[in-house]
């Protein structure tokens, strides 16, 4: 699956899944803008990507900000003459539930993840239908997204209403010839966004703790194995190449059986 001369976007560049989906997206031919809040995000990412070879741009944006996003297409076509491919990733974290959750922390959640990903996708596609270009649009859901997590409000409403838009914004755009597809990670090994901020130059303190955090989650995944972000990026790769050119408004899960599984039984048992 080759992206040889595309042009794609990535918002929410952490070395966790937007920068795992950044890099596969690179190694496939890809050229990117790196989008991030956090200007050492952006920059890390996209210098890794030129190091290998690849073609990268950094950008600081606040993805809620019109003025912020608009820039950020306009630095696109201006850097490599179009954008053919969008990855909605940006997200905050912010686990209160319901009772405990301030207005102002869920307004700014619910923006970052849905109004980032409403106004990106309306700029780019708006790009791309004025240049005549084929693109591919991928918004990042989570399983948070699909079932009831309790203590994380905010994060499943944003998530849960991304999948929707995925939907309808395919069907305002299928039209002019652009895909919008969501893709859906779940609990994330650990070990492969630990080695990515080492590749990047940063320090992370309590490594192993980290991961032992994750054990739990593994056990109760059908597959007994928790995806990668390398494992997103693959995936994504497909859905924003011509192998996909039929698939629009579907999600792609690559959770491990997570969604699937019924919900009293154990994986472990024998």
């Amino acid at each position: 699956m080759s992206l040889s001369g595309k042009v794609a976007i990535v918002t929410g560049t952490s070395a966790n899944i937007g920068g795992g989906i950044a890099e596969e997206l690179a190694a496939a031919g890809s050229a990117l803008l790196c989008v991030d809040s956090r200007a050492e995000n952006a920059a890390d990412c996209a210098r890794y990507i030129k190091s290998t070879g690849g073609r990268a741009i950094a950008l600081t944006c606040d993805v809620t900000d019109e003025r912020q996003v608009m820039a950020s297409v306009a630095a696109a076509q201006e850097a490599f003459g179009g954008i053919d491919i969008l990855v909605n990733s940006a997200a905050i974290f912010n686990k209160k539930g319901v009772i405990e959750m301030p207005l102002d922390e869920w307004r700014r959640q619910i923006e970052i993840i849905l109004t980032g990903a409403f106004l990106f996708t309306k700029h780019v596609a708006s790009s791309m239908i004025e240049q005549g270009r084929k693109g591919s649009i991928i918004n990042i859901i989570s399983t948070a997204g699909h079932q009831g997590e309790p203590n994380n409000i905010a994060y499943c409403t944003a998530k849960a209403g991304l999948l929707n838009f995925t939907r309808s914004a395919a069907m305002e755009l299928v039209a002019h010839g652009i895909r919008v597809n969501s893709l859906t990670p779940t609990a994330t090994d650990p070990s492969e966004s630990l080695e990515r901020a080492a590749r990047w130059g940063r320090q992370v303190p309590n490594a192993e703790r980290y991961k032992q955090a994750f054990e739990p989650f593994r056990t109760r995944v059908p597959m007994q194995e928790l995806p990668s972000p390398r494992d997103y990026g693959h995936a994504a790769v497909f859905l924003a190449s011509d192998d996909a050119r039929m698939i629009t408004g579907t999600d792609l899960r690559v959770d491990a059986g997570a969604i699937a599984r019924y919900w009293a039984w154990n994986p472990t048992d024998k």
